[in-house]
């Protein structure tokens, strides 16, 4: 009798512990992160998530991460088929034409209950995502944009490095005198600078506050990069790219991957941080500089991605909880360790967790001091349309086939035709 009680007991207890496992599972509230990026973000992220399912038993959550391309193709086909993800990822200037659709979720109501949530933020990264009636994203991270240079092409060169008193007129000097055809055979083989021209972020839009022009008017509604002192850095960016021929063109660019600096075919570039890891296995010796300055001074832009809430989510307070996590001291470390971005935290930008990446032994410290001359990349409605139309049109006067300014009168008109239907 004894044997048969105590095997009744241990069955019982077998049975609740059966029970409790599947109820504990059923319990468990599921939501879906999607996010652009390559499997080194992921492995990273997915450690975020190990750790935010420690603290946070009663959720779990799906990372789903595509290229950048796929990425938004792919998001745009989920919404429109009423299966959003709950939480994911959004470039700033992308956001206003997003929160505009009605599709995402205002998270005031969250913030309210939690006054300090946002405490300890770099204030400029929050700028892209405040809207009258509060905050429909989050910024996860954020950029700024720095000069890049080759030490080794410095070196046998015998040119100085760049230094925080380079102006622009520097840089085009210095990249005049890196670009080389090396086996006289008239074709160049070495570039002084490699940038992207088409889209604002790494260097014109840098180039033309510098020069004490604007992108754009603050509403939105009216394109200014074709006008007064804007045109006068359009002119100097002219004279590199055209005249001196010290900046790949599109199609020379696209024989190196898009980064003829990464190929060892520019002496210098401008780019963020989410290079560094890619770059910390070049076979050359690179290091960091401050953006060169304008006439007018010294200017760079800030962007950020985020995070934003599917408004049609079933599990928002889960979202919300994830959010909080990610963007708190204990996610924002881990990803400082990613080496992609810069944490939006200040506690943890400044401290050795970013400061100090052994796998890219550079001075990271630049790309925070460059918040002091930084000024937000513009975010408004219409934003994709808006850029392609200035960057084909700017394409055709890299691949010499029109002239800088009649490429600019071109834009005006075509670029404000554009803000005015997506007012």
């Amino acid at each position: 009798m004894l044997k048969k009680s105590v095997i009744g007991v241990l069955l019982s207890v077998m049975m609740l512990l059966v029970i409790g496992g599947v109820v504990g599972a059923q319990d468990k509230t599921e939501i879906t992160y999607m996010m652009w990026g390559s499997p080194e973000e992921l492995a990273v992220w997915q450690k975020i998530v190990d750790e935010f399912e420690v603290a946070n038993p009663t959720i779990k959550v799906n990372v789903d991460v595509s290229d950048w391309t796929s990425y938004w193709d792919k998001l745009k086909t989920l919404v429109a088929g009423g299966t959003p993800p709950d939480v994911f990822a959004m470039d700033a200037p992308l956001y206003p034409d997003w929160q505009s659709r009605g599709v995402l979720l205002n998270l005031q109501p969250y913030l309210d209950k939690d006054p300090k949530a946002l405490d300890g933020f770099y204030p400029v990264t929050l700028e892209a995502y405040k809207k009258a009636d509060g905050y429909y994203g989050l910024p996860r991270d954020f950029q700024t944009i720095v000069l890049f240079y080759n030490k080794d092409m410095f070196d046998a060169a015998g040119v100085p490095y760049p230094t925080d008193k380079w102006t622009m007129d520097d840089l085009k000097a210095n990249a005049k005198l890196l670009t080389k055809d090396t086996d006289n055979d008239g074709v160049i083989d070495q570039w002084g600078f490699a940038t992207d021209l088409y889209d604002m972020e790494l260097f014109w839009s840098e180039a033309i506050w510098g020069y004490g022009g604007e992108v754009i008017n603050p509403e939105g509604t009216q394109t200014l990069l074709t006008e007064g002192k804007a045109r006068d850095a359009w002119n100097f960016i002219n004279g590199m790219a055209v005249t001196d021929k010290s900046i790949p063109d599109p199609e020379q660019s696209a024989q190196y991957g898009n980064d003829p600096f990464a190929a060892g075919k520019a002496a210098m570039t401008t780019i963020g941080h989410w290079v560094v890891p890619q770059y910390a296995a070049l076979p050359f010796k690179w290091d960091v500089a401050p953006m060169p300055a304008g006439p007018v001074g010294r200017a760079t832009s800030v962007n950020s991605a985020g995070f934003v809430v599917a408004k049609d989510s079933k599990n928002p307070d889960a979202a919300y909880e994830f959010i909080k996590y990610a963007t708190s001291a204990a996610g924002q470390s881990r990803l400082a360790e990613l080496g992609f971005a810069i944490p939006v935290l200040q506690s943890v930008a400044e401290s050795p967790t970013y400061l100090e990446q052994k796998s890219a032994p550079i001075n990271h410290k630049v790309f925070l001091d460059a918040l002091a001359y930084a000024k937000p990349k513009p975010t408004f409605r219409g934003y994709d349309e808006w850029s392609t139309v200035v960057g084909d049109t700017l394409t055709t006067v890299w691949n010499g086939d029109a002239n800088i300014s009649d490429a600019l009168d071109s834009i005006k008109t075509a670029a404000d035709e554009v803000l005015a239907k997506n007012k």
